[in-house]
């Protein structure tokens, strides 16, 4: 099977770029694939992704590990399976730096207090000495991005960072992920399947749909005026959801049928068979990816061949 077929994309500097798309769609296998941690089954057959000129998928792991956490970092969306129970919190932390930062024990420990404080910890130091189970979700949260931001990374990659946490929890994050922004320049990759979130977060949005990127442009125009078919139809999904009430909820808007099988080869478009603006074009070829407009892509054939 194809987890992913066809990517074309690319993260500026100090921008935030959102990845959308329902479960399954190939959002976090881009993300692995990126940073070179596929299974071991998995392999990538063409293509390649660029770091500052070079071809990651080129490296030997030795030198792949020199730029995980230093120069491009993750945050799981899982922070309670990624920490180690068994360790404390600021040691956990520190072995970023270690690994990759010259330094005193005296020092790593100074600079992981600084670095719980920076992501909104009042007793870092407290903090340090804890271990994961005495803490909340929403501070593992913070434990992960504090170990994440530790080399102050060119590219951070955050996998669902938010879905495991209620609303306050939520704004708190996605605030805290805008500070490490302005602050640092960090570019951020937020992977999600929340329209809301990357309306309200990012600068661009990539769509995606069975392991394609379908749309991508800014995020105002994307959910101002969203082109793919697929777009249209989460779109019209968050704007119901934001003014219905309790009552109303059964009449959603729905997209009709089921997410393609990841096993089953198609010659056509895969969103064909759910597209209420299916043409008979789209079930014989794949269509390619075009530019409607400056700095925006979609993949539909309404808008050219």
């Amino acid at each position: 099977m194809r987890a992913l077929n066809g990517i074309r994309l690319e993260i500026r500097r100090s921008e935030i770029l959102g990845i959308l798309g329902e479960s399954g769609c190939g959002k976090s296998t881009l993300a692995h694939a990126i940073l070179g941690l596929l299974p071991a089954h998995a392999r990538i057959v063409a293509g390649e992704v660029l770091w500052h000129g070079r071809d990651l998928l080129r490296f030997p792991e030795s030198e792949l590990r020199t730029i995980r956490g230093r120069e491009i970092s993750w945050v799981s969306q899982q922070p309670a399976l990624s920490l180690n129970p068994v360790m404390c919190v600021g040691n956990q932390v520190g072995e970023v730096l270690r690994a990759h930062v010259p330094s005193t024990s005296t020092e790593r420990r100074e600079r992981v207090c600084e670095l719980l404080r920076e992501v909104g910890f009042e007793q870092p130091t407290t903090i340090y000495d804890a271990y994961p189970h005495q803490l909340s979700g929403g501070q593992r949260q913070r434990v992960v991005i504090a170990q994440s931001v530790a080399c102050r990374p060119a590219l951070l990659i955050a996998d669902e960072p938010t879905s495991k946490l209620d609303g306050l929890l939520r704004s708190e994050i996605v605030g805290l992920l805008s500070k490490l922004r302005e602050r640092h320049g960090t570019a951020i990759a937020i992977i999600t399947h929340d329209p809301t979130l990357c309306a309200t977060f990012a600068d661009r949005v990539a769509l995606m749909y069975a392991g394609r990127i379908v749309e991508l442009g800014n995020s105002a125009e994307v959910f101002a005026r969203p082109l793919h078919p697929y777009t249209r139809a989460l779109v019209a999904l968050v704007r119901s959801s934001m003014v219905a009430g309790p009552s109303t909820r059964e009449h959603f808007p729905r997209i009709e049928g089921e997410s393609p099988d990841p096993t089953a080869v198609s010659i056509g478009c895969s969103f064909e068979p759910r597209c209420a603006e299916r043409m008979e074009v789209c079930a014989l070829r794949c269509p390619e990816d075009v530019a409607p407009e400056p700095s925006r892509f979609v993949n539909c054939f309404k808008y050219g061949e």
